[in-house]
């Protein structure tokens, strides 16, 4: 591992892009050969399987489960059989995906990337060639119909929406990740807006790779996942789309900070308050307790980890998507899990 390491930060000293590190530090680690099959194990099945990048499983009440397919363009549905079957077509590229309280699936789009497949495994590789910025999109469920919600602020184009979580107020914070390109990188930020397109504000800006996001279970703290920086922020509400900004330099509080090569992706939380983050280049699932200790890290078989949601009965099931190798896992967890505000 320290060999791995060490080559891992020879290529982030060389000026290589993130995107280009992360692909270097994945090959490092053997990762893709790893990820060829999926270990025989109790403990979670392939729900579904020859998905393009998918990412933001939404558990729904009939039992089949909701995704987008970042390199599809697709906000897709997998049946109970595991059958993948496309709900709507958006384009770009899809990251994050929730039910909002009109019953609508609204999405954060990222603008698409470009896309670079070895032996079988889809990886994300900087800004697509027709990109022409990010957008906020509602899906209506029932007739496929794709309408643009946000995409721009205060007259400035959104870059690279990736994630985002509703609220008790029928709005939703969400995070922009900001594009990468050959030469430089776009900063991210914190953002909330309305669905009826009344509103959208900045809430905290610049932030590096601004990409999980969730919310307390009382709504009066929102929390979001810094991928690079491995760092997870806290931020307290004190009104609809506002935070406290407090006394000192930065308006909100690390709850947690890790090393290593545990790069963070989307993000829940359990009933208990624990941070379950899907984790890239070193894949899977690190559970972070409420005062920031990591409690353990479930390896799995794909070096991109995109996402969990917890579901199902009891909310003990966990949905798992698998990036590069585009399959969606089920498994039994642990603890239960932290109802959305508008999901099953």
């Amino acid at each position: 591992m320290n060999a791995t390491m060490n080559t891992a930060q020879r290529f982030a000293t060389q000026g290589l892009d993130r995107r280009r590190f992360l692909l270097a530090a994945v090959a490092c680690t053997g990762a893709i050969r790893a990820a060829q099959a999926i270990p025989t194990s109790a403990r979670y099945s392939v729900f579904a399987s020859g998905l393009r990048f998918p990412e933001s499983p939404i558990p729904m009440r009939d039992g089949s489960v909701l995704l987008v397919e970042v390199g599809r363009g697709t906000l897709t549905r997998i049946t109970q059989n595991g059958a993948a079957e496309v709900v709507a077509t958006v384009g770009g590229g899809p990251n994050g995906a929730a039910i909002g309280p009109d019953g609508a699936c609204y999405i954060c789009n990222n603008g698409g990337f470009r896309w670079h497949e070895a032996d079988g495994h889809l990886f994300p590789a900087g800004q697509a060639a027709d990109y022409h910025g990010g957008r906020i999109e509602r899906v209506d469920l029932t007739t496929g119909a794709v309408s643009v919600l946000y995409s721009q602020i205060e007259g400035r184009p959104l870059s690279a929406p990736n994630d985002l979580v509703f609220d008790g107020h029928g709005g939703f914070w969400f995070t922009d990740y900001g594009q990468s390109r050959e030469h430089d990188q776009d900063h991210g930020g914190l953002y909330y807006a309305r669905i009826d397109g009344s509103m959208i504000r900045q809430v905290v800006y610049p932030l590096t790779g601004p990409n999980g996001i969730a919310l307390a279970a009382d709504g009066k703290t929102v929390f979001v996942a810094l991928t690079e920086p491995r760092l997870v922020f806290g931020y307290s509400i004190d009104g609809e789309g506002h935070i406290a900004r407090g006394t000192g330099l930065f308006p909100g509080r690390v709850v947690a900070s890790l090393g290593g090569l545990e790069f963070f992706d989307s993000m829940t939380i359990d009933a208990d308050g624990n941070f379950l983050i899907a984790t890239v280049v070193d894949g899977g699932i690190v559970t972070i307790s409420p005062a920031g200790r990591r409690i353990r890290h479930l390896s799995l078989p794909d070096p991109i980890t995109t996402s969990i949601r917890l579901g199902g009965l009891r909310r003990r099931e966990a949905f798992i998507t698998l990036g590069t190798t585009g399959r969606l896992l089920r498994m039994p967890w642990p603890t239960a899990g932290h109802a959305p505000q508008y999901e099953a």
